[in-house]
């Protein structure tokens, strides 16, 4: 952090750059209130929906299991993920105040990209999880035991940090000659490097490798585990059984897709400096849409939860 605070950023008038502009979006910035009371109740919605399934989960000892567990961290990177970029978004839309400290702007922006990275390994886990439990089944209280959960859990967390500390602070280190808008509604790596009138090819292919590793990893992973969980299913002998397994993959690889779909068109680019606006719109749909369906698509859906969120109910009416 300290690095960030010392690096002279000098304009070509020989001032520092002390802050960024964010653009936001200027077609419907007229939209403004509007545009606020969507975002601010799809915010909410999301938080809401994320906190409940963490604090049924602590809550219910029969939702203790390696799946519901590693469900509780995930629910708790995206309500950390979405409030990292959200509030500021509803500043823009209500207020109009688009500037953003230097600091401020690659604090958001390490967050943003760190609970990235870190989310898409842990769905990596999440797919190895649900692979040992429907294929391995006799094996799998032995392997996912709570130790080994912990082990994962501390291995996305560190290996994300790893990796894009580096990559930010990278970033951070480059010129800034002017202008200092960012055409996004947040701090992003690929707008900042755009901004900059360093050399920044390097950065670009560090980008566009750590990208690729990143997500390639977590859906070569996550395809090799669905694809097993798939050929499991089908030799499956009740029809009922496979109908309902078919359904709750499916629910969760439309997620996946909208996921990897709009990072990989975000990130796994070469050039940085093309489609920067259509990024804003794909960025949407992780920063927004998936937040939203993550409640319902991976476990509101669930018998198990339904019936722990009711009997928790019951609990609170009859403590009134």
């Amino acid at each position: 952090m300290m690095l960030w605070k010392e690096m002279p950023l000098e304009m070509g008038n020989g001032t520092t750059v002390q802050e960024f502009t964010l653009e936001g979006f200027p077609a419907i910035q007229h939209l403004g209130k509007v545009l606020f009371l969507v975002h601010l109740l799809a915010y909410l919605a999301s938080i809401t929906g994320n906190a409940v399934i963490v604090t049924i989960i602590c809550a219910d000892s029969r939702l203790q299991t390696p799946m519901y567990f590693f469900l509780s961290i995930f629910s708790f990177f995206e309500c950390c993920f979405i409030s990292a970029v959200i509030p500021k978004l509803l500043v823009i839309f209500l207020l109009g105040q688009q500037t953003i400290s230097f600091l401020a702007c690659f604090i958001q922006a390490f967050v943003f990209v760190y609970l990235g990275a870190a989310g898409f390994f842990l769905i990596a886990v999440m797919s190895v999880d649900r692979y040992m439990a429907i294929c391995k089944p006799l094996h799998y209280p032995t392997i996912m035991n709570l130790k080994t959960c912990f082990l994962l859990v501390t291995a996305c967390f560190t290996l994300a940090f790893t990796l894009i500390t580096s990559l930010v602070v990278k970033v951070s280190q480059l010129s800034f000659c002017g202008p200092h808008v960012i055409p996004h509604f947040f701090c992003d790596l690929g707008a900042l490097i755009h901004l900059s009138c360093s050399d920044t090819r390097s950065v670009e292919m560090l980008v566009f490798v750590l990208a690729l590793l990143i997500l390639l990893t977590s859906l070569i992973i996550t395809v090799i585990a669905y694809s097993n969980i798939v050929v499991t299913i089908v030799r499956l002998p009740s029809a009922k059984e496979r109908q309902k397994a078919f359904s709750t993959c499916s629910s969760h690889l439309i997620v996946l897709s909208m996921i990897y779909g709009s990072c990989v068109f975000i990130y796994v680019k070469p050039k940085q400096r093309n489609k920067l606006d259509s990024n804003r719109e794909a960025a949407l749909v992780n920063t927004v849409v998936t937040p939203l369906l993550n409640p319902v698509i991976y476990t509101l859906r669930n018998k198990q939860v339904h019936q722990a969120l009711r009997e928790t109910m019951c609990r609170m009416k009859i403590s009134r």
